[in-house]
């Protein structure tokens, strides 16, 4: 029987999708919309996919019906090679979008292309923001991003983000006047910069915590995340109190989790949380996490050892004493 705290996340969590879903779809029905300027990732695909329909082949299908349908695909992706828990609230969010698209009439606020750009951009922003805060996405281009990133461990997902939203930009200035493309891209801009703001622009973050509950902190941490991390003996300025500081680099994405994983061991823990730019060295994904979290428990495979790599894989089995044979 799932214990209170859970059923206290699970509310949360659900809460957060709903609000999120109202602002992306408020800011599409009240501002993108009627603009003809194009949101960010698969709303903005949907988007553009129901004028196309609707201008070539007289068809309509409306935007909420194209985002379920164009999400079905990816969450299955999500289900499978990222993550179920963090695909489930995605899928929710985008199934609650797309109802709320459907029950939010389309109304001009302004007959002002820029200002319906800016305002538009910068309310999905704060539910996609609020979301990401939570350890949710709004799903779409964000589960292909992190999959895409696993298969290629040097790019980030910025890179893809910028490549997939890229190309609906290109497909509406063709298609359409260049200058919705040019306004979508000032919308883009507004958008990213109020993300920034409320969450963090960057892929990966250091989070370096001041703590007297290093062993529990670590047991934690590594039985839920398998993060590495550097441990610094340490001591208070003011009491000279004997603590330990422990660095780690986690993805974006884990963010949320991890904070709420340091306030339940040491509620007292002081966690400066920084910016970074370039990892060099071993940075485990999601993936990987997975692969040594089996292996922690007795599992092997040649799976896993394609993909933590043959010189990982083989120091894990020594670690957690795995047998060898296969």
């Amino acid at each position: 029987m799932p214990n209170s705290s859970a059923i206290s996340e699970l509310i949360k969590k659900s809460c957060i999708s709903i609000c999120a879903a109202f602002l992306c779809a408020l800011s599409m029905n009240l501002f993108l919309v009627p603009a003809h300027v194009y949101a960010a990732g698969i709303n903005g695909a949907a988007q553009l996919l129901s004028d196309i329909l609707l201008d070539s082949v007289h068809l309509h299908l409306s935007i909420g019906l194209l985002i379920l349908i164009l999400n079905l695909p990816i969450a299955a992706l999500g289900w499978f090679k990222v993550g179920k828990s963090f695909t489930f609230f995605s899928f929710i969010t985008v199934l609650l979008t797309s109802l709320c698209l459907t029950l939010i009439p389309v109304y001009p606020l302004s007959s002002d292309i820029l200002l319906n750009s800016i305002f538009g951009g910068m309310i999905s922003a704060v539910g996609v923001g609020i979301a990401l805060k939570y350890g949710i996405s709004t799903g779409g281009l964000d589960i292909i991003a992190i999959f895409l990133t696993r298969r290629n461990r040097n790019a980030s997902s910025g890179k893809y983000f910028l490549i997939l939203n890229g190309i609906i930009i290109v497909i509406a200035g063709a298609v359409y006047e260049w200058q919705y493309a040019l306004y979508t891209l000032i919308s883009r801009f507004v958008n990213s910069y109020v993300i920034d703001m409320i969450h963090t622009k960057y892929q990966k973050l250091t989070v370096m915590t001041v703590t007297d509950q290093a062993e529990r902190l670590t047991e934690a941490i590594q039985d839920q995340f398998d993060r590495g991390m550097t441990i610094i003996p340490s001591y208070g300025g003011f009491t000279g109190t004997k603590k330990s500081t422990m660095m780690m680099v986690i993805s974006h994405y884990e963010l949320y989790k991890m904070e709420r994983l340091i306030k339940t061991i040491d509620p007292n823990a002081f966690t400066n949380i920084l910016e970074t730019n370039k990892i060099i060295g071993t940075f485990h994904t999601e993936e990987q996490q997975m692969a040594v979290q089996a292996m922690k428990h007795g599992e092997h495979s040649g799976k896993m050892e394609q993909t933590l790599g043959t010189q990982d894989y083989e120091r894990f089995q020594k670690l957690f004493d795995v047998s060898t044979v296969k």
